[in-house]
């Protein structure tokens, strides 16, 4: 079951299956940032307002936008 990284909560762990109809280009960018299909990630933070997400990918942090992170789909590990 496919999931969007905008509802999961700290802590929560999931796999990448891949990435909504959107921009190409900024597509490319999580691709390039090792948002592969089949990377790990956890969430380590969100903002109060749920604005921005930090999650920690292949060994780094990386923050996106709620706009941003609703491209990725993943599954709960």
């Amino acid at each position: 079951m496919d999931i969007s990284l905008t509802t999961m909560k700290p802590g929560e762990t999931a796999r990448v299956t891949g990435f909504a109809r959107g921009e190409r280009g900024y597509r490319q960018r999580l691709l390039a940032m090792g948002l592969t299909p089949g990377a790990v990630f956890s969430v380590t933070r969100v903002a109060p307002l749920g604005d921005p997400v930090e999650i920690s990918v292949r060994n780094f942090t990386l923050t996106l936008r709620r706009e941003e992170a609703a491209i990725l789909k993943a599954e709960r590990i």
